[in-house]
């Protein structure tokens, strides 16, 4: 079952967000807090949403996303941040019913796009992405401005009068 995430279910994604980064070999990486989360989900002005898959009671996994807009279709898109069925949980089908909860989003509300990034040794994931039908984008390169390189550029821009 695929059902939208609630405020009660912040602490469990919490928790699928540190699994989520042991599993991409960077545990130290997730410092998203509670109180983070939930003003980001259910604030009064969501800048993201969350799909938990459930087996039995149990939560399985989830998809946490945000809109994007293309300025080529002129139409919002779906952005997956992060998709994560837990280990036991894994081969059942519940990351495919996630993507196709996402894809469903996408056509009900005339959103033309869906994406995501994956790792490139994430050989399981990649299998099930192609065996959907995504494409890789192999012509695009991800480019991330963090730290000192960000408040570097911001303090240029304050220079400069904006």
């Amino acid at each position: 079952m695929i059902r939208e995430a609630t405020p009660e279910d912040v602490p469990v994604l919490l928790a699928m967000i540190g699994e989520l980064a042991t599993y991409e070999r960077a545990p130290e990486a997730a410092q998203a807090t509670e109180p983070q989360l939930k003003e980001a989900l259910f604030g009064p002005q969501p800048a993201a949403f969350a799909l938990i898959a459930e087996a039995g009671d149990a939560p399985a996994g989830f998809a946490l996303w945000f809109r994007n807009f293309s300025t080529w279709t002129g139409t919002h898109g779906v952005y997956l941040e992060d998709l994560y069925v837990r280990p036991e949980a894994r081969g059942s089908g519940h990351g495919k019913a996630l993507l196709a909860a996402l894809a469903k989003i996408c056509v009900d509300r005339g959103y033309e796009r869906f994406e995501w990034s994956v790792l490139d040794w994430n050989e399981p994931s990649i299998g099930l992405y192609r065996s959907i039908g995504a494409q890789p984008m192999d012509e695009w390169t991800v480019f991330r401005l963090t730290g000192k390189a960000l408040h570097h550029l911001a303090d240029t821009s304050r220079a400069n009068g904006a």
